[in-house]
């Protein structure tokens, strides 16, 4: 069994890929051929969104939309602990400092109601705080209407971690349209991932717009050798556009199938007392990029993995160390963030996938609920 099965979607899409790749081959454009607008295209008509720039990586498409806003030392970025250190690790490469707001225990997403005592004490303290990067963890939009409110009140920009996220909604806006700036990754093990690393920077905004794409050619200009910015090599590859595109196709379909797989194990699962399963609340659709559970403890954790590989049905946990409990960021801050380390204990994730069956899902539930029986 997969934890994510690509190679049955490859199955289905294999000779179009092919046929694109081969479209490549010929045409010779290897570096912003013409898929890439065309992915450009069909991504921000999909978002509802002006302008989409296709970059190197998720990780980019951060560390761009930062450096869109002239970010850097003596700044002050708020976001979440519980998120992957790319969301953190861009805010430390400019010079610019995190700081962390824990999150709401039901959605694992940013806790809105905390940012404002937050940014309150940030004012107290002097801090240059300049924007808030929000999470949309595990495919659920993080809560946008108010922290775009708080924002705008203390005029800070608000960045939207998409990289879980495309083809989730928030109260029928598509997620990577939430934001002042959107971002979202391709690494294959996304809800829209293409065979290598990848990523996209949304915006309604010409002037970001134009600035991102600067910032990701090295910061050109009109020309090829005028640079206006100090810019990186930002590009996503001409192949990756082309698989993307045709992965791009099925995808409404298998958004469908992830959130059939995703109804079914919460049915399933609801009768065990101790067990926490995904809260989705009613304004929200998730694209289901992990489906995620709590047990009561980290031990209890280790013996249901056990249990599970026992029986050759693989599990991940997301994210067992916070980020502010990283060796890496062990002299950045002394704060506790009680509830970002209490779900880290005891959250873990089972198979996500459109081409999980009824059957395995039944498997892969007796197996979990028999372990929490032992």
């Amino acid at each position: 069994m997969q934890f994510i099965d690509l190679k049955s979607q490859q199955k289905i899409i294999r000779n179009k890929i092919s046929a694109r790749l081969n479209q490549v081959l010929d045409h010779g454009q290897y570096i912003m051929g013409p898929e890439i607008s065309e992915l450009e295209s069909k991504l921000a008509d999909y978002v509802n969104f002006k302008h989409a720039i296709a970059v190197s990586s998720g990780t980019d498409a951060l560390l761009l939309a930062l450096m869109c806003y002239d970010v850097g030392p003596g700044d002050t970025i708020i976001t979440t602990p519980f998120t992957f250190i790319s969301t953190v690790e861009v805010i430390c490469l400019l010079g610019a400092t995190p700081v962390f707001v824990d999150i709401n225990p039901e959605t694992y997403n940013i806790d809105p109601l905390a940012i404002e005592e937050t940014i309150i004490r940030c004012k107290k303290e002097s801090n240059h705080l300049r924007g808030i990067i929000a999470v949309d963890l595990f495919g659920l939009p993080a809560e946008y209407d108010t922290i775009n409110h708080i924002a705008q009140k203390y005029n800070l920009f608000v960045i939207e971690d998409a990289a879980q996220s495309f083809g989730a909604t928030y109260h029928d806006h598509r997620a990577c349209s939430l934001a002042d700036i959107s971002c979202t990754s391709f690494f294959p093990a996304k809800p829209l991932g293409g065979y290598g690393d990848g990523g996209m920077c949304f915006t309604n905004d010409n002037t970001h717009a134009e600035k991102i794409k600067s910032l990701m050619l090295h910061g050109q200009g009109r020309q090829r050798y005028e640079h206006i910015h100090i810019g990186i090599n930002g590009r996503l590859d001409t192949m990756q556009a082309a698989i993307l595109l045709e992965k791009f196709a099925i995808f409404p379909d298998e958004l469908i199938e992830r959130r059939r797989v995703a109804d079914l194990y919460s049915n399933l699962l609801k009768e065990h007392s101790s067990l926490i399963t995904p809260s989705i609340p009613s304004h929200c659709q998730s694209s289901w990029a992990q489906y995620s559970i709590q047990v009561d403890n980290s031990e209890q954790r280790q013996h249901v993995q056990n249990e599970l590989k026992n029986q050759d049905i693989p599990t991940a946990i997301y994210y067992p160390i916070p980020i502010h409990q990283q060796p890496a960021f062990k002299n950045m801050t002394n704060q506790t963030f009680p509830v970002s380390e209490a779900v880290s204990q005891r959250i873990m994730s089972l198979p996500m996938h459109p081409y999980l069956s009824p059957d395995q899902q039944g498997m892969i539930t007796k197996a979990v609920l028999n372990a929490l029986e032992k």
